[in-house]
């Protein structure tokens, strides 16, 4: 059983604002939050500069958002003078935590911040403290066996790290990584924080294929919920992979790639980049995913 994504009709649902300097450019790579009453989309935007910057917008209904006129983040600390980059939202106890590429000549480092309004941030700063290239983020929002647990990148593969306190971070794991002769044969990178199901933990990811133009597509994992380092099940084909105009051409040509997985009105609605230019939104029905899940066994 494979299974497919459904772009929304609508789509995109957010693009560049010409008359907003900081995002007039490119608007992409998402993260949401719904809290039972309101979608909170943090966005990363570019202008001009090509500066990175988050911004953040709202809505009833997680398809039609309002947006406020300027960034809520942006670029504060000498390791973030070439952006702030594709965030990533976990709600832990009171608080919504942020992890974010931080980008600077010393290149991509993994940072968080956190926040109890989308508006007002208090920063970790760079958390995953190797000088090594690190992306692609995400924390899962519980402790397991006693401890956090964070998802990020040494690529080209999957890894965690663990800590006591969200600050201080170790025993780095190396996870999974491409798989020869599939749609994911270059690199692997997580989506989506993951989502808890009584099959295990839901991870959105992505995987990239290698080519004269790499490919960006997405794909689902099912790790263990006790032992997250056991991966379960892999989508054998994408679930999501680039086919429209606006994501086959654009900044970045021939990628979908997400930060952001929700559930709302039995669907999972998923938010992705599209080519680097725009944000766009699919959807799968929970019941189907859970299946999938299921067979797993």
């Amino acid at each position: 059983m494979e299974l497919r994504l459904e772009r929304h009709p609508l789509n995109p649902i957010l693009a560049p604002l010409p008359e907003h300097l900081w995002e007039d450019k490119f608007v992409f790579n998402c993260a949401v939050v719904y809290d039972d009453e309101l979608f909170h989309l943090l966005y990363r935007a570019q202008g001009a500069d090509m500066v990175s910057r988050i911004g953040y917008a709202v809505s009833s209904d997680g398809v039609h958002f309002n947006r406020l006129e300027k960034p809520v983040f942006s670029p504060a600390l000498k390791d973030e003078l070439y952006g702030v980059e594709d965030p990533r939202i976990t709600q832990i106890g009171n608080k919504y935590y942020m992890a974010y590429t931080a980008y600077s000549p010393r290149g991509p480092r993994v940072s968080i911040a956190y926040t109890k309004n989308f508006i007002t941030w208090e920063r970790y700063g760079i958390v995953i403290k190797d000088e090594i290239n690190n992306k692609d983020a995400a924390l899962f929002p519980e402790r397991i066996n006693g401890k956090y647990v964070l998802i990020h990148r040494f690529e080209p593969d999957i890894w965690y790290a663990y800590s006591d306190d969200l600050i201080n971070w170790n025993n780095y794991v190396d996870v999974v990584g491409p798989r020869k002769g599939y749609w994911d044969n270059l690199k692997v990178g997580i989506g989506a924080p993951p989502l808890k199901t009584p099959y295990g933990w839901l991870m959105l990811y992505h995987g990239v294929e290698d080519g004269p133009r790499p490919i960006y597509r997405l794909g689902f994992m099912l790790v263990d919920l006790n032992d997250p380092t056991k991966v379960l099940k892999r989508s054998e084909e994408p679930i999501l992979e680039p086919q429209e105009d606006w994501e086959v051409f654009g900044g970045v040509p021939n990628v979908v790639f997400s930060d952001a997985m929700v559930e709302y009105e039995g669907k999972y609605y998923v938010y992705y980049g599209a080519a680097d230019n725009y944000i766009a939104l699919a959807t799968i029905d929970v019941e189907k995913v859970m299946e999938w899940c299921e067979n797993a066994r």
